[in-house]
């Protein structure tokens, strides 16, 4: 198992990233996939990397609504 700070920020239709419900957790995994897929209430669209080498893994509905986790080991 891994250790992770995850960093969540749920985005819906209405408000966009100005009104993100955001928090920060730190959770114990195999992978941020594995996380993700276990406590994840929607799909996994994208996964990818930012900048600092951070996971990034980008879930939604497709009308709008997204959570986006970022997770720093």
């Amino acid at each position: 198992m891994n250790e992770y700070e995850v960093f969540i920020e749920d985005i819906n239709s209405c408000g966009g990233e100005q009104y993100a419900k955001k928090e920060l957790i730190e959770v114990e995994a195999d992978s941020p996939e594995s996380y993700v897929k276990a406590n994840g209430r929607l799909p996994i669209l994208d996964i990818s990397e930012n900048a600092h080498g951070d996971t990034v893994i980008i879930t939604g509905d497709g009308h709008g609504n997204f959570v986006r986790y970022t997770f720093t080991a």
